[in-house]
């Protein structure tokens, strides 16, 4: 072999997907490339233009640019024009050489014949390629404004060193320390170990209330094992775990376990009054309706200002969801109460009030309707009317609120919703063995269920027995994975929107088309891994640790459902703005550029994976 040749073998096999090929097909390959220069500042590849070959770095680098936003930087052993070869179609990106740079080609009919004969090749460029839609979200998310608030670091709230106290000190003298300090909490310390925390409302409620003397330990009143947070946390972070666990006060520890301070719900306020906890803390303190639905309208506003804050969208699904789930809670306990005072009683046994779709999952957005349902302990009476009364005015609540509701009548008032426990078993037997098209929708439907108020046991307990069940139902797998593969997201053979063509939506992309085709894809996969993770996610992890999907694959639907649901969000924030109500139709011609081709990239992502789907799961028609 000549001995140009030997060398661009010897760079081949130092660099992937080459160093992965037999020996033989090695020192064949370097005959079909060809070697160019390009000096620096050189366009290589214009953008948009008919690409013919794969082209290799072999010294220099080059940079990659969308819409003259820089994509990626490539050096020695990386390449470009993958989307021309892979997808046969025009380049996506402009390469311009950054410094003199060496360049090796491969021509369209070798890489292709390369490629047939070794698919780890294809599925390597394939997902580099894909790659861009990940730093397609990086530029998504970049803050409108100075600083990202929900984005400040836990240790930059810290504001004095943590006031403590050993385990033995009287309740009347941890009072005394803290009213000294004016600080509302104190730690309870053995040495340099964390023991509890004791708050005003714990001296409140737990000694002043319960008539417990002051003389007794601070031990006896404190909460043992409190909630912490790592100095590494984001404020983002402490206020999904205090909005969950409803509580104001949380420990902060440094990375060798030494309590290094204590955040609380005031820092976070000091941060922005409209930040998520405060405003959890205003629903939780009305008294009635027109106090939770006056604090609820205040949901929006707080969902732009993330999207404005740089937060994900994962991260914003979850907060708006925190936020849905403290206005459910409050109208739950404010109708219990009503129906106690006119003579109706407390509630006639044990119950869970559970949530559905989106709100089960943590990935609310704006603009949504309700799906709720009530699951009953064993010995409740289904009938009683107590429970009709319990959701018809839940319901009439959450819809003074702005959630409009289900045209499905999926929810709570409906009396084939509201069953015990073991009725729901059964129903769920029944959806995975004789599968009708409308038992599939609901089966779908309910296999997204999580307990928000009441006993949450009862939620928890039905889905660990009826998940795995229904995965081993191949008729029922079928029948989902059928609905799955039939949900395509707006896209043509040819990459081109599908726009709606009638209506008050004529001319918009349904987001909510790409977004729920993820969400059903996911859906099956774990189902058929037979967990019961309701994120998606959190779904698309499972499915790729347990086999399911492959680890690229799994990752690229991650990256294009947070790609999607931002876009969504972004849009509806953006129509809050204007004053107007949100919702999922987002005009394309509104987009840049950059943004058109890496939405278009989400939607043949969602698309290929549904081909994956078709071809490896059983179907019926």
């Amino acid at each position: 072999m000549d001995v140009e040749l030997v060398e661009v073998r010897d760079f081949l096999a130092q660099h992937p997907p080459f160093d992965a090929l037999p020996p033989e097909v090695l020192d064949d390959l370097p005959r079909r490339f060809t070697m160019t220069y390009a000096r620096r500042g050189t366009e290589i590849l214009p953008q948009g233009q008919r690409g013919d070959r794969l082209w290799l770095v072999r010294s220099g680098a080059v940079d990659i640019t969308d819409d003259g936003q820089l994509v990626d930087r490539v050096g020695a052993g990386g390449a470009f024009g993958m989307s021309a070869v892979v997808e046969h179609g025009p380049t996506r990106y402009a390469v311009h050489a950054r410094e003199d740079t060496l360049l090796l080609t491969l021509p369209q009919a070798d890489f292709d014949e390369l490629a047939g004969r070794h698919p780890a090749v294809a599925v390597h460029f394939a997902a580099t390629h894909h790659g861009r839609i990940r730093t397609a979200l990086g530029q998504l998310q970049s803050s409108s404004r100075g600083s990202a608030v929900l984005r400040t670091s836990v240790r930059d709230l810290i504001r004095a060193e943590p006031v403590g106290t050993g385990p033995g000190t009287s309740i009347a003298e941890a009072a005394r320390v803290m009213t000294e300090a004016s600080v509302s909490s104190l730690l309870v310390m053995e040495g340099e170990r964390l023991l509890g925390i004791v708050t005003d409302r714990d001296l409140r409620r737990r000694v002043l209330a319960a008539g417990v003397s002051p003389e007794r330990p601070v031990s006896e009143v404190m909460t043992a094992g409190p909630v912490t947070v790592g100095e590494g946390a984001l404020a983002l972070e402490v206020l999904l775990e205090m909005t969950a666990r409803n509580i104001h006060h949380l420990p902060v520890l440094g990375h060798d376990g030494s309590v290094v301070g204590l955040v609380t719900t005031t820092d976070l306020v000091r941060l922005e009054r409209s930040n998520p906890v405060y405003l959890v803390s205003d629903i939780a303190s009305q008294e009635h309706l027109d106090g939770v639905v006056e604090q609820a309208r205040r949901i929006p506003s707080v969902v732009q200002q993330l999207v404005a804050e740089d937060a994900t969208a994962e991260d914003i699904g979850r907060v708006t969801t925190k936020l849905v789930e403290a206005v459910t809670t409050r109208l739950l306990e404010l109708a219990a109460a009503e129906l106690e005072a006119g003579g109706h009683g407390g509630p006639p046994g044990g119950y869970a009030w559970a949530a559905l779709g989106s709100v089960a999952r943590e990935e609310v957005g704006l603009g949504g309707d309700q799906d709720h349902a009530l699951v009953l302990a064993d010995d409740a009476d289904p009938d009683d009317p107590w429970w009709a009364g319990l959701a018809e005015r839940v319901t009439a609540g959450l819809e003074a609120c702005g959630w409009r509701r289900c045209d499905g009548d999926v929810m709570a008032t409906n009396p084939q919703w509201r069953m015990t426990a073991g009725q729901w078993r059964a129903q769920f037997a029944r959806w995975s063995h004789e599968p009708r098209p409308e038992a599939v929708l609901w089966a779908a439907i309910f296999y997204d269920m999580r307990a928000v108020h009441g006993d949450a046991s009862l939620v928890e307990r039905l889905r660990a027995e009826v998940v795995p069940a229904g995965g081993r139902s191949d008729l029922l797998m079928a029948y989902l994975t059928g609905q799955a593969s039939r949900m395509r997201p707006p896209i043509g053979f040819f990459r081109h929107f599908v726009l709606e063509d009638a209506g008050e939506h004529r001319d918009t992309l349904d987001l909510k088309r790409g977004v729920a085709a993820i969400v059903q894809l996911a859906r099956v996969h774990t189902l058929r891994a037979g967990s019961t993770a309701l994120g998606t996610g959190e779904r698309l992890q499972v499915a790729a640790t347990r086999g399911q999907l492959s680890a690229e694959g799994a990752a690229d639907l991650r990256d294009a459902f947070e790609l999607l649901s931002y876009l969504r969000l972004r849009h509806q924030a953006e129509q809050v703005r204007l004053g107007r109500q949100p919702d999922n139709h987002l005009d394309p011609g509104r987009l840049s550029g950059l943004d058109r081709r890496h939405l278009r990239d989400a939607f043949q992502i969602v698309r290929t994976a549904q081909q994956g789907l078709t071809s490896r799961l059983p179907q019926v028609g």
